[in-house]
């Protein structure tokens, strides 16, 4: 879902995620900035703009894209019927079932804005859930574009949705600040809101977790290089390997067309090497990491998928061929989920663009809080 002003590249796609004539297939691209292909789509779905650069062909009727406004939500999402309760010091004072705005969290270079969604009832020591919006996207529209919040009524979790501070409302995910413990920029100022939730509302330690679509799937993958020590699993929604988007010495949110159009191809020891690099020193334990990806995606071409295959892999030094690669119940046809060892699977989604949709519930199965 990217809309980075910068974007040059769109236009040259892989040949088979596109028709010259006819109808898009469902999940394919039907439009945007440099799109020639179709603009129509098959029966039983419907064109929807995702931003400037991207429509899809959805299942279903037409939808209204989420917005993008920078004023905080004040309802509950649909569904939402829990009584106010009690919460744990510190998040009494946080008002329960509404998107918040909270700040003075610590370090934050770029002013990242950060938005809270307590439950009316939060469980004891919650988990913390860090939801990162695509690009074009804010913490508004992931907030209603999403079921995070709907489901903290039930498990009881927080919700973190920083809010990309840059023009294009897309992550830094290229500068060596960002991709560096400590090192500034974007990834810091996310991290700072996680320590604080740590510190001051009874937050799980073992149990922070980051979730992205798009460009904040790659901020997914770099947080999960640069702060370990924080985050303990990410799910990673049809972006790029920590690192790929590396471009020293240019702008905090460029965009790297190598590394989009699955050009940057490297042995798995090199992508873990970048990995390394973002905390050097580090000894740890590494975050437990889920990552989707369709095969026709046009945006960030489905090579990503493989070469963020190789770096976690590599990372958690497990064979390069999975030991299960099945079709579980909750996936739809043409989804597989291969498991390369208790700590990593990589879930490819057949004849699906950019994104792969959101299946929040079998996150949180994955994430140990369902």
């Amino acid at each position: 879902m990217f809309g980075l002003k910068n974007v040059l590249s769109l236009a040259v796609i892989l040949p088979f995620a596109r028709l010259a004539v006819g109808q898009a297939a469902e999940w394919g691209q039907c439009g945007g900035i440099g799109w020639s292909g179709a603009t129509t789509c098959v029966s039983g779905t419907v064109c929807t703009k995702l931003n400037d650069y991207y429509s899809q062909c959805l299942p279903g009727s037409a939808t209204t894209p989420p917005p993008t406004t920078t004023v905080p939500a004040t309802t509950p999402p649909p569904g939402t019927t829990t009584s106010t309760g009690s919460a744990p010091p510190g998040l009494s004072s946080i008002p329960a079932s509404t998107l918040h705005q909270i700040t003075g969290f610590g370090t934050n270079p770029n002013n990242v804005p950060v938005y809270v969604y307590k439950p009316a009832r939060v469980a004891a020591n919650p988990p913390l859930i860090m939801a990162i919006h695509y690009c074009g996207g804010s913490a508004q529209a992931y907030y209603t574009g999403s079921k995070f919040a709907q489901l903290s009524e039930t498990y009881g979790y927080v919700v973190l949705y920083p809010s990309s501070p840059h023009s294009g409302t897309c992550w830094d995910v290229s500068s060596n600040q960002t991709l560096t413990h400590n090192g500034g920029s974007d990834s810091l100022g996310i991290a700072s809101a996680a320590r604080y939730a740590i510190a001051n509302w009874g937050v799980d330690a073992n149990r922070v977790f980051a979730v992205g679509t798009s460009s904040g799937a790659m901020m997914t993958n770099v947080l999960a290089a640069a702060y370990p020590d924080i985050f303990k699993a990410g799910i990673v929604d049809s972006g790029v390997p920590a690192g790929c988007f590396s471009l020293p010495g240019q702008p905090e949110d460029s965009w790297n067309a190598q590394c989009a159009q699955g050009q940057l191809v490297l042995t798995g020891q090199q992508w873990a090497q970048r990995v390394f690099d973002a905390y050097p020193g580090y000894t740890g334990a590494r975050p437990k990491m889920q990552v989707w990806h369709g095969t026709v995606d046009t945006v960030l071409y489905p090579q990503n998928f493989y070469e963020t295959v190789k770096q976690w892999t590599t990372v958690f030094g497990y064979p390069s061929t999975p030991i299960s690669n099945v079709s579980e119940p909750y996936l739809p046809s043409g989804y597989s989920n291969a498991t390369y060892g208790p700590n990593f699977q990589a879930i490819l989604a057949q004849g699906v663009g950019h994104t792969v949709p959101l299946f929040e519930q079998q996150y949180l199965q994955f994430l140990g809080i369902a």
